[in-house]
């Protein structure tokens, strides 16, 4: 018994609503890879940051698929400090003797600067890439102390003026700002508690689709704590495209794959249906343009046949009686030559 129009159509619709479903909702297994974000703003951009993440060169010779080997670098310019950094890892050059961390805690620096011989972290490894509207940020934590907060609890600008004149023993001679670039900082070695402030870093990305520029890192500012450094960094990576396949998730490729076999599906069934019940047609005629079908597998039919000979042609003629055939052909003819001119010989005698 054929299936009616209408319950055709509502397989067809349930089908299609099924695909649908299966392409915009990931599975519950599928995991957020890491040092890449979905865009907050609801366009469906995409962000990959692991390209930018510098790595130790491989001791096998092999390359990597970032190719970079080595850290990034940002001059603090009238802060008078220069700092290195990775994106969504380690530096890469390691460390050593950081104040405030553990010896545990030194192989995970990802950004720290230098100064009076001291080496001062200013954050540790993060994975975790945030899309705040249009800008996208990775923040660094757990660096090393910060010390004692530059400022009043009640916002008194003549207490912190006394509060920083009363520290002023940690700094150089002849300084004037307690965010002066070459202040010594007084932090002991090894405070390392936890109700301890602790300095980070931001870092911002920025969209550079020029294709001829590296990513590059700059320093913007710190806080009057210096306990909260701010980075700009420009990458091409950090422009919004289209979100990758998920493992676990239809892809477009099976979406597409998907709705072919349905329009095939509909193609069939409904000229089948139509063929059967209008046209009354049985056998191979009830498929839908049969004549168009037989046509194109008489023509392939054909060519196939064609092919066939030219290929048998092309093959070395075997010896068999068509090769007798013709030598004997051959010597009949001299026989007569012959016969003739010993006739012709007689009859001039």
């Amino acid at each position: 018994m054929m299936p009616s129009t209408s319950q055709l159509v509502m397989l067809l619709a349930t089908a299609a609503a099924a695909v649908h479903a299966a392409g915009d909702t990931p599975t519950a297994t599928t995991h957020v890879p890491a040092c890449t974000a979905t865009s907050s703003t609801g366009n469906g951009g995409f962000f990959d940051l692991r390209p930018d993440t510098a790595v130790p060169p491989p001791e096998n010779g092999k390359t990597h698929k970032s190719g970079l080997y080595k850290d990034y670098h940002s001059r603090g310019y009238d802060y008078g400090k220069n700092f290195t950094l990775n994106i969504c890892g380690a530096v890469v050059d390691p460390v050593s003797d950081v104040v405030g961390l553990k010896k545990s805690q030194w192989a995970n620096v990802s950004a720290y600067y230098t100064t009076h011989n001291s080496v001062y972290s200013i954050g540790s490894v993060s994975l975790d890439l945030h899309s705040r509207g249009r800008k996208l940020v990775l923040q660094y934590t757990g660096g090393s102390p910060c010390g004692e907060s530059r400022s009043s609890p009640d916002n008194d600008p003549d207490d912190d003026y006394d509060d920083y004149d009363k520290r002023s023993s940690t700094f150089d001679e002849g300084l004037s700002s307690p965010g002066h670039a070459h202040a010594v900082e007084t932090i002991d070695r090894d405070k390392s508690t936890s109700k301890t402030r602790r300095k980070s870093a931001t870092i911002s990305f920025l969209c550079d689709r020029d294709p001829g520029t590296t990513t590059a890192v700059s320093f913007v500012g710190v806080d009057p704590d210096e306990c909260s450094y701010f980075f700009e960094a420009r990458s091409v990576h950090a422009c919004a495209h289209a979100e990758p396949h998920k493992p676990g998730s239809v892809g477009p490729g099976s979406v597409f794959g998907l709705i072919l076999v349905i329009a095939v599906l509909v193609y069939v069934l409904g000229g089948v249906f139509y063929n059967r019940t209008v046209a009354h047609a049985r056998g191979w005629r009830q498929l839908p343009n049969y004549s168009l079908w037989a046509g194109i597998g008489s023509f392939f039919s054909d060519l196939f046949i064609i092919l066939l000979s030219s290929c048998g042609r092309l093959l070395p003629s075997r010896r068999g009686y068509q090769h007798l055939g013709s030598g004997g052909i051959g010597r009949n003819s001299e026989a007569e030559n012959r016969l003739i001119d010993q006739l012709d010989e007689e009859w001039d005698d």
